[in-house]
């Protein structure tokens, strides 16, 4: 897969266990690398997605900072909606994002 879209295609299916993104994909019209990194925050967020383990291979150093920051805050999200999670039913361990 080369775009944004399909990317986000394939992360909906729920079957991506990690992924490795890039920022510069040659159009930024298209999009780039940190817009699916905003898709998976925003679906950590509102739908309850599990994201998968995450990795970013962009040469572009201030992207790829934005982009860590990006994945450091879906940790955090995720991280607390697993707590709340564990809290309510009860268990002990809440489970990572990479679990």
């Amino acid at each position: 897969m080369h775009w944004p879209n399909e990317a986000i295609a394939l992360l909906e299916t729920g079957a991506v266990k990690e992924i490795s993104l890039d920022h510069d994909l040659g159009d930024d019209a298209r999009g780039t690398g940190y817009d699916v990194i905003l898709w998976i925050e925003e679906a950590v967020a509102l739908r309850g997605f599990k994201p998968p383990k995450i990795g970013v291979h962009s040469a572009n150093s201030s992207a790829r900072l934005k982009m860590l920051a990006g994945i450091a805050a879906i940790e955090r999200r995720y991280s607390e909606r697993a707590c709340a999670d564990c809290t309510a039913s009860g268990d002990k361990k809440p489970t990572t994002a990479a679990e």
